[in-house]
């Protein structure tokens, strides 16, 4: 589903923007999409480290050593019944 929307650019934004979507070889609005994609992608990314930065602090991350290989053969061995 496309939904549309209403824009208003300072002239000088307005005309690189044209500059972009012609240098490329797509629509104002492709480049338009694109970039906020990409700035989205960035934000989601950068919440996504402050999260693991605080789950790494917390005192829940402090449980000691895994021995995932240990894990995997319990898990396994589970699945095994």
């Amino acid at each position: 589903m496309t939904i549309r929307k209403n824009f208003l650019f300072e002239q000088e934004v307005a005309k690189h923007l044209e500059e972009l979507a012609k240098a490329e070889g797509k629509t104002q609005t492709q480049i338009v999409q694109e970039m906020t994609e990409e700035r989205y992608r960035l934000i989601r990314k950068k919440k996504k480290l402050e999260a693991l930065a605080k789950l790494k602090n917390s005192p829940a991350a402090n449980i000691g050593e895994i021995d995932l290989r240990q894990a995997h053969i319990e898990k396994a061995l589970k699945h095994a019944d």
